[in-house]
């Protein structure tokens, strides 16, 4: 037997077993063990958020769980390797295609674009998104600390923090939204801005792809909402209940905000 299965709405593979167990009421999520440094603290958070963690890169693990958390920490290049030695690209993409939630976070938000360019050097992402991950224009590098975020009208994961703060830790960043219309029917994916030396993006809420540049862990009381919010949207919706696209991949007019560091 080959290729993706899908049972109740979920991708199986071949040869993984089925979904993790949970206990009842508890959503589950694998934070993906590729090599990436402190991952803990995530799990940690997320297990507060309301979830049911495991860290594994099993394929049963990556592609049954209700939910998939991508973290990301050092070099664009480095992380696309290492997510490329578990398989974890075709894993996510499989994830996305089959509208079964994925988050990432820091460098896991960068490589879901083009390219990514460091010291010169440009290296292949993921392509999920158009734009390229290049060197902030601002006087210190990296931006380090806590800052402000624009947030779009409907944004279900900042609902109810989107006048907090958040902390980051990135020398690189994606500055330029350019999505092409693919399917006008679909729902715009949303972008959220922050700004350090000019504008760039701070996160993307697109279907069952999410991502921030920021990292919500270490986000303190605001961080841990936006993850509730997360761990909340993996339950299923009730009986009747509208259910949003789920590539949600048409283009979005964003505004850049004027912001200040």
């Amino acid at each position: 037997m080959t290729g993706p299965l899908l049972r109740d709405g979920a991708i199986i593979d071949p040869v993984a077993g089925t979904k993790p167990a949970s206990p009842e009421g508890k959503p589950t999520v694998t934070v993906l063990d590729y090599g990436s440094g402190n991952v803990r603290s995530a799990v940690r958070a997320l297990e507060r958020a309301g979830a049911e963690v495991i860290l594994s890169s099993k394929p049963a693990d990556v592609l049954n769980a209700d939910g998939l958390v991508v973290p990301g920490v050092g070099a664009f290049e480095t992380v696309m390797r290492e997510l490329k030695a578990v398989d974890a690209v075709r894993m996510i993409g499989r994830r996305v295609a089959g509208g079964r939630p994925v988050l990432a976070i820091c460098v896991g938000l960068q490589v879901l674009f083009e390219a990514g360019v460091e010291h010169g050097t440009e290296a292949e992402g993921m392509g999920e998104w158009p734009g390229k991950v290049e060197l902030l224009p601002a006087d210190v590098v990296p931006h380090m600390g806590w800052n402000t975020v624009s947030v779009p009208a409907g944004s279900k994961l900042f609902a109810g923090v989107e006048d907090e703060r958040f902390y980051f830790v990135h020398s690189y960043g994606v500055q330029h939204w350019d999505f092409d219309v693919i399917q006008p029917r679909m729902a715009a994916p949303l972008v959220t801005w922050s700004e350090h030396g000019a504008p760039f993006i701070a996160a993307v809420e697109n279907g069952p792809l999410c991502a921030t540049q920021f990292h919500p862990e270490k986000s303190g009381d605001a961080g841990a909402r936006l993850l509730r919010n997360w761990v909340e949207g993996l339950r299923p919706a009730a009986p009747g209940a509208a259910t949003p696209s789920a590539a949600g991949s048409a283009t979005a007019e964003s505004t850049i905000p004027e912001q200040t560091a």
